[in-house]
């Protein structure tokens, strides 16, 4: 007989779990005891949500389920937000919250929350242990979904008195599932209305994010030699290097990327999520589309693709690139302008030294200092649309920003977990003072963590993205200034390294002086935001109308 604590460790560790992020409660006492003998490291948090993001974070660059825990009741709802990140981020995570006995009543109703009915619309799976003996097909069953396409979150509640059971099950074996491919009839179709379009594009999106999908859109990009594009959540899935690379969807409309998309008749949407803003919305009579997913579009007003490819997105891609050829009538001349003028454009302010800094020299510094494999985790501020326009990211997963629930507060606990699983690789989160200040107490757990991380923190005093949609709408300035800590002796206090920047020149120093020193450093950068409305409001649309 084994006890039910010890058992669910061991599901775990037989679904190859590494780490557990969180922070356990009573209620977590005997999983927090059979985890003391467990190949499982926990990494201890300061708080439920950084411990969410940071799973969801190791989910999203593995493809494997992060876990995280945390107690009954308010260790439990301070995993809401990071349960919607992973959801609508398509990042499998687990996570595994405590309860009161619920054979017999030893406190009344103190701390108990439904948390399982809670986290039902947050997730793919919530249950709650109610026998030992559930344990193994329950955690198999969880793992199975998180993984799933589209991937997400997964919730399991072990009430104290079950995890303290006897129970003599096994763990169930883990097998491999292949998905299927998409209907040939179907590929031969997609064929046949690309090559017989004149101005097609392609366009790439969240689920395309995936290991095998790059290699597969390389190789039929360099055969059509076809210009590409991608949403936010799309970035690095090819090398954005490359003279086909049109740019990122990043605006909501009137930049230059969506003109292109506009002027295409046929647009090869891979990997599309309807979670990001829609890069382009469709009209009747207007463009063709060819939806290219493991499932098929969701239908509404602005998104009807006339043609579905279901099915595992490389094995798509690859059948489509095996049939196609070339055609000398496509015309790539428009979207060759496009190309010229982006790269003039965002290349613009990429040596104005003025201090405090703009963004645009940030994101140029950032990508020149940081290597190639180099992981940057943006927290979400106004700065986000910068390093999405601005920023080349040469491999998939080297840009971690959130475009789908866009919440404040993950970009230092991203940070975190992405030096967890790649110890070798150059980390550094960029986090707004307002996003910062959210999740900062995980200095600490950085710290005792011994984690190599560099967080430059962009100093404006003030929630900048909103006070850009403010000024955007016309409204006057108000309610969004605030004050901040001395943000060099906060960090010092945790035990890590504070700078402060005074220059351009230092900005560059400090980040190169970071990059080859150990430990965690924290840079408290002032950044310029006055020319954002100019620039994203007005100026791009006076351009784009141009071409």
């Amino acid at each position: 007989m084994t006890k039910a604590s010890d058992l669910f460790v061991a599901a775990l560790e037989n679904e190859g779990v590494e780490y557990i992020f969180g922070i356990p409660g009573e209620e977590n006492l005997d999983l927090l005891d059979s985890l003391r003998s467990s190949k499982i490291r926990l990494i201890l948090t300061r708080h439920e949500q950084g411990a969410g993001f940071m799973a969801a974070t190791y989910g999203r660059l593995t493809g494997k389920p992060g876990v995280c825990l945390s107690t009954l009741g308010p260790g439990a709802t301070n995993l809401v937000t990071p349960a919607a990140y992973a959801q609508l981020g398509a990042m499998p995570m687990m996570m595994i919250t405590g309860q009161k006995p619920i054979k017999k009543s030893k406190q009344g109703r103190f701390q108990i929350l439904d948390v399982v009915d809670m986290m039902r619309p947050l997730t793919k799976y919530t249950r709650q242990v109610v026998s030992g003996n559930n344990i193994p097909s329950m955690i198999r069953e969880a793992f199975r979904v998180a993984i799933e396409e589209r991937p997400g979150a997964v919730h399991i509640e072990l009430p104290e008195d079950v995890a303290a059971e006897e129970t003599d099950e096994p763990v169930f074996a883990v097998t491999p599932v292949r998905r299927p491919a998409a209907d040939i009839k179907a590929v031969k179709r997609a064929v046949e209305m690309i090559e017989s379009s004149n101005m097609p594009i392609l366009l790439i999106g969240a689920g395309a994010n995936r290991k095998r999908t790059r290699c597969a859109l390389q190789t039929f990009v360099t055969r059509t030699k076809m210009p590409f594009c991608n949403t936010q959540m799309g970035k690095g899935v090819l090398d954005e290097r490359q003279t086909l690379f049109l740019g990122t969807a990043a605006l909501s409309a009137n930049d230059y990327l969506h003109h292109a998309i506009e002027k295409a008749d046929l647009v090869i949407n891979v990997g599309h999520d309807v979670v990001e803003k829609p890069p382009f919305f469709m009209e009747h009579g207007g463009k063709k589309v060819i939806h290219i997913n493991f499932s098929a579009a969701e239908v509404d007003q602005v998104y009807f693709p006339q043609l579905n490819v279901v099915g595992d997105i490389a094995d798509s891609i690859e059948s489509i690139t095996r049939q196609i050829d070339s055609q000398e009538h496509w015309d790539f001349s428009y979207y060759k302008k496009v190309h010229d003028e982006v790269e003039s454009h965002i290349s613009k302010y990429f040596f104005d030294a003025r201090f405090p800094m703009l963004p645009q020299r940030i994101v140029k510094q950032v990508r020149e200092i940081l290597p190639d494999d180099g992981i940057v985790t943006l927290d979400n501020g106004v700065y986000k649309i910068w390093f999405a326009r601005n920023y080349k990211c040469y491999a998939s997963n080297t840009l971690l920003l959130d475009n789908a629930l866009a919440t404040m507060g993950a970009g230092l606990p991203s940070a975190l977990a992405a030096k967890l699983i790649y110890p070798g690789k150059k980390v550094v989160a960029i986090c707004g003072d307002g996003g910062f200040m959210m999740n900062s107490q995980e200095i600490e757990t950085a710290v005792r963590e011994k984690s190599n991380v560099i967080v430059i923190i962009l100093n404006d005093s003030a929630y900048g993205m909103i006070k850009w949609e403010q000024e955007g709408m016309g409204f006057k300035n108000f309610g969004l200034d605030y004050g901040n800590p001395d943000f060099v002796n906060y960090a010092e206090s945790y035990g890590a390294s504070g700078h402060r920047i005074t220059s351009d020149r230092d900005f560059t120093e400090t980040l190169n002086e970071c990059m080859v020193s150990d430990g965690v450093h924290i840079i408290d950068c002032p950044v310029d935001y006055s020319l954002n409305h100019a620039i994203l409001n007005i100026k791009i649309k006076e351009k784009t109308e141009l071409l």
